[in-house]
């Protein structure tokens, strides 16, 4: 993928505006150079240098065919013609007779492959750092951002067989064969075969993004700004979500099944983002919150990491983080990766330039370990509460390990005899299937009360959802009569294994609620007491559904 500072490059290599900085520049490259080399050739472009010497004749002819590209278009101006401007470059040129130099040749002659000899092959050998070579090793920055080590002897590896020669556009180096190219993780995703479905996924939200700042303007016509250098920056729209696995100044982990495994594991996850007809692109919010759930946590930054032995987090820990409370599930976090079933178990590591590719067979997660998460509707959340019948509540603070979130409502009647109703919104359901259930807490919840009443409340609930078609539905629960347990901490199962048939994830309307609804009768108000301390509604997943 071409980075901000790629495209900025080539841009600039167009508006031939660089004489400045050349000439500013060769005032201290004497200090730097062998004076016998950098009076030699001096005079010429790293063009004329290039083509003066006979052992690089076959660079010569891809530079001189390969085009630049703008804005996805091929220009008619070459790399030959850069190289012989005002713009200044270091030029890492592999001598002849080791590369293909008929195959890349053949590949500029087609649109798509002249960009690939571009980012791959010519990139790879330009610099816009004016670097020449030294006993101290450091780092330069090539046109494709991948930075290569470059020392006294050799540039990533590769020996030198001439060096620091000073034209006055830039510097050549001449090398035994071509430097040796590295996919990012980003391009590994892409361009290794077997991982073409996360390749082609990744590939579907790539977009250009114009970049006024670096851009160079001419003024305003007419209200309208006019740009005489116009510099579009290709990006992708995922990486801001799930990692910048395209940054060469990054270091990731990622695990990543074949083609085959993805696709199996695709058609699992897309059964649970089904959104009904009502929700406007619907199969596009499908497609891409399927996507996302796969790769939330398949990515790792590794300056988050601790141990990698011991565990990984992914990337969307530490965002979940945030909101996390003891007692509930931990998200985001795989212990023991390497060990037998672990997460990276069996996988075949692959090294990127920015990180490490774990290429597995399958996709080594389940549905409840990512994206089919419990769902927890805080009972003091006022925010929730959707409607509210004869009743008054309070929200009351306990820290204690079994209330969530160390709160609770305090649900009182209106009246010695209002039997009322309180309506929770739940969000992000997905079209799976779940148990239902209202946790209560027992009277003896408040500390230092003295004789609670230590009669059960009866309620019975109903769950509101909507149908594929976007209907609203009702279940009523069965009409259960369900009591409390007045002495402990109470999960009670509204629903078994209920089954939304659609998804609600990442929706702001309300199309998902659970009433509950106080119900006892006059005569057996000597049984039960109408108060009741909620803790939360919660939604626990069910058996995640077969492939």
């Amino acid at each position: 993928m071409i980075t901000k500072s790629i495209k900025t490059y080539i841009f600039t290599f167009c508006v031939g505006c660089g004489f400045a900085a050349a000439l500013t520049a060769c005032s201290e490259w004497d200090d730097h150079y062998d004076a016998d080399k950098a009076a030699e050739g001096a005079g010429n472009t790293l063009w004329q240098q290039l083509k003066a010497n006979p052992q690089l004749s076959d660079f010569c002819r891809v530079l001189d065919e390969t085009k630049v590209f703008r804005m996805h278009k091929k220009t008619s101006v070459s790399y030959a013609q850069l190289l012989h401007s005002g713009q200044a470059f270091t030029v890492v040129a592999p001598v002849n007779g080791t590369f293909n130099c008929d195959s890349l040749l053949d590949l500029v002659k087609t649109h798509q492959g002249d960009s690939v000899v571009e980012k791959l092959f010519v990139f790879n050998h330009l610099s816009r750092s004016l670097s020449s070579l030294t006993d101290v090793e450091r780092s330069v920055l090539m046109l494709n951002s991948k930075h290569a080590m470059m020392s006294s002897s050799q540039i990533e590896g590769v020996r030198i067989i001439d060096s620091n020669r000073h034209a006055k556009n830039g510097i050549l180096h001449v090398v035994e064969r071509p430097l040796p190219y590295e996919y990012n993780l980003y391009e590994a995703l892409c361009n290794i075969p077997e991982l073409q479905g996360i390749g082609a996924f990744l590939r579907q939200y790539e977009q250009d993004y114009f970049d006024a700042e670096a851009s160079v303007s001419s003024g305003i016509v007419e209200g309208v700004p006019v740009y005489v250098d116009s510099v579009v920056v290709e990006r992708n729209r995922m990486l801001n979500q799930i990692g910048l696995i395209n940054s060469e100044d990054s270091t990731y982990w990622v695990v990543a099944p074949t083609a085959a495994g993805w696709e199996r594991a695709w058609e699992q996850a897309s059964q649970y983002f089904v959104y009904d007809e009502q929700v406007l692109k619907r199969d596009s919010i499908q497609q891409y919150w399927t996507n996302r759930a796969l790769m939330d946590d398949a990515v790792f930054n590794m300056t988050d990491q601790r141990s990698v032995q011991d565990s990984l987090i992914s990337v969307p820990y530490l965002n979940w983080r945030k909101g996390y409370v003891t007692g509930k599930p931990v998200y985001h976090v795989f212990y023991r990766p390497f060990a037998a079933s672990g997460l990276l178990d069996g996988a075949t590591p692959i090294q990127c330039s920015n990180g490490m590719l774990y290429q597995v067979a399958e996709w080594p997660f389940t549905p409840e370990q990512t994206y089919f998460k419990e769902l927890w509707s805080e009972g003091e959340s006022n925010g929730l509460i959707i409607a509210e019948k004869d009743c008054s509540y309070n929200i009351r603070r306990q820290v204690a390990d079994s209330i969530s979130e160390n709160s609770y409502l305090q649900i009182l009647p209106r009246s010695a005899t209002s039997n009322w109703e309180l309506t929770y919104r739940v969000n992000n359901t997905l079209s799976g299937d779940y148990d239902i259930c209202a946790i209560v807490l027992p009277k003896t919840v408040v500390p230092g009360q003295q004789n609670p009443d230590m009669k059960p409340c009866k309620f019975k609930a109903t769950i509101n959802y909507v149908d594929e078609t976007g209907a609203a539905k009702t279940f009523n629960c069965n009409n259960t009569q369900f009591q409390t347990d007045p002495e402990k901490v109470d999960t009670v199962v509204l629903a078994e294994a209920f089954h939304f048939p659609t998804s609600n994830y990442d929706q702001s309307s309300i199309k998902v609620s659970v009433k509950i609804q106080c119900s006892i009768l006059a005569r057996e108000t000597s049984k039960f007491a109408r108060e009741m301390y909620l803790d939360c509604i919660y939604l626990r997943p069910r058996t995640s559904k077969s492939e």
